[in-house]
């Protein structure tokens, strides 16, 4: 195979489905004078790559959850939180048409956040509330996608409120790490390649998608991540377990956060 005939091949079947012919074209003759179509492909590149990447986000930490049996210093409002809001952005996203690689990955952080979540309950004892959460969710999920229950207006006021929402599910973690001086189960492969993937997608909604709320929101989750990711690098070596229980767990029982 011929050096052209590569560069044909990748044109056909890699560019031209990421930024379309006249970008692919510009990309396949080396034309580093073509900035937004380089943007452009980078934008898509990093777009793909979380996407692909949030198919085993959250599993670091439901395996170091299910090994532990136990869901110490996870936070079940957090993750809550964190929930609701990936559902509204994955609807709003969805019904407004934007690409499907500026936002692809709340499907599957979704699905994740659901397992975490109930997790939490089911190591709590919460069959109850495992179930009530269960029906919740997919109830909220049916209204969120039909027009019919949740108008476009309202959708926007919803997610607009998804900023308060992150910033919410975030604020329980940052605290229970800062008051236990440990990040207890949580797990620091997951945190990190939230940390990543927020970065890039800063990036990916400012090259595709015009919408200052999304814009906003995702630079607020950039900026607590960032601060967790401290505190993992803070209190690596800070070990919670057994006979070391900070004092204030060991004068009251575990409760969900």
């Amino acid at each position: 195979m011929s050096v052209q005939t590569l560069i044909d091949q990748v044109e056909a079947h890699l560019l031209i489905p990421l930024v379309g012919p006249k970008c692919a074209n510009r990309l396949a003759q080396f034309d580093v004078h073509a900035t937004d179509c380089i943007k452009l492909f980078i934008s898509k590149g990093l777009g793909l790559g979380i996407v692909l990447g949030s198919s085993i986000l959250k599993v670091p930490q439901i395996v170091k959850i299910v090994s532990a049996g136990s869901a110490r210093g996870v936070s079940f409002v957090g993750y809550l939180l964190e929930t609701l809001s990936f559902a509204i952005s994955l609807a709003y996203n969805y019904r407004g048409g934007n690409p499907f690689l500026t936002y692809g990955e709340m499907a599957a952080i979704y699905v994740q956040n659901i397992i975490v979540s109930l997790l939490i309950l089911a190591y709590n004892g919460k069959y109850a509330g495992l179930i009530l959460l269960s029906l919740f969710l997919a109830g909220f999920s049916y209204a969120l996608i039909d027009p019919t229950l949740i108008t476009p207006q309202l959708l926007t006021t919803l997610q607009m409120s998804t900023i308060f929402l992150g910033i919410a599910s975030k604020l329980p973690q940052i605290y229970n790490n800062f008051r236990a001086k440990s990040t207890g189960q949580l797990s620091a492969i997951t945190i990190f390649l939230q940390f990543a993937g927020s970065a890039a997608r800063v990036f990916t909604t400012v090259q595709e998608v015009n919408d200052p709320v999304i814009l906003v929101g995702n630079v607020v989750a950039f900026a607590l991540n960032l601060v967790i990711m401290q505190q993992v690098l803070i209190y690596r070596k800070s070990k919670v377990a057994g006979g070391h229980l900070p004092d204030y767990q060991k004068r009251k029982s575990p409760k969900l956060d």
